[in-house]
């Protein structure tokens, strides 16, 4: 692992004296560090140790049209970090096992699978072979407006079109082969027939957690890519244009 300096103390003329690699994998340590802390934590120290970092990294942006960025964007992408609050409703979320998945077609989907005592020693054993949620939230994407038109700006139009949950039994993990599956089967009913919306299953104590997941489905998602290039991508994306801005970093997967 790179020596990561302290990113607190190092000021603006050094941040843009870093080269763009060496930027990004201070972030990415930074990142994995603090991806697990609660999320409250987790904006705080971002504030701190990696918006001067962003902010660079947005003024050196090799794709800032739209139409550079949807070549590069298809494919499998890791979520490394996240601020968005909506992720971690369910415990247990596997962060190896959590996904954003890009097609051609204009779909993508955020999907993970969920493992409540997965952490703990004593459970994770069993867990293995206990029941895996996983939940699957589809979205389209393209682009409005022309690039640098002042009156029109540019923007990735999203709609949330559908959400998708299993419950699956054993030790397999949900890899990138069957997230890109999953991901597919689901877009292929959905085009088949677009109004059929499977109603969101859990338990009465959880009947709150659903109730958010209905409210994520009405939202209408706004979102920015501040850097990205073929295998990195830093985003900034608000739920709706109400709420406070949160950030995510995503690797590509081979």
């Amino acid at each position: 692992m790179t020596l990561l300096p302290d990113i607190a103390a190092l000021d603006p003329t050094a941040i843009a004296n870093t080269d763009t690699n060496t930027l990004k994998t201070w972030i990415l340590e930074q990142a994995e560090a603090q991806d697990t802390l609660p999320m409250g934590q987790k904006v705080k120290r971002a504030k701190v140790q990696l918006m001067p970092l962003f902010a660079e990294l947005e003024r050196r942006n090799p794709t800032p049209a739209l139409e550079q960025q949807v070549p590069l964007i298809q494919g499998i992408w890791r979520s490394v970090w996240s601020t968005i609050p909506f992720q971690d409703m369910l415990p247990g979320r596997l962060r190896t096992q959590s996904y954003q998945i890009f097609a051609a077609n204009g779909y993508y989907a955020n999907l993970a699978r969920y493992k409540p005592g997965h952490k703990q020693p004593l459970l994770n054993g069993l867990t293995r072979w206990l029941l895996s949620y996983d939940l699957m939230i589809i979205q389209t994407y393209q682009i409005q407006g022309q690039y640098q038109a002042e009156t029109n700006p540019q923007r990735w139009a999203i709609q949330n079109v559908g959400i998708r949950q299993v419950l699956r039994w054993g030790p397999r993990p949900l890899d990138a082969v069957a997230a890109q599956n999953w991901f597919e089967q689901a877009v292929e009913r959905l085009q088949a027939d677009p109004d059929a919306q499977p109603a969101i299953v859990m338990s009465e104590r959880r009947r709150s957690t659903a109730k958010k997941y209905q409210n994520v489905l009405k939202s209408q998602p706004v979102l920015e890519h501040l850097y990205m290039d073929a295998d990195f991508r830093l985003v900034k994306s608000r739920r709706d244009a109400a709420q406070r801005p949160s950030y995510t970093i995503a690797v590509r997967l081979p």
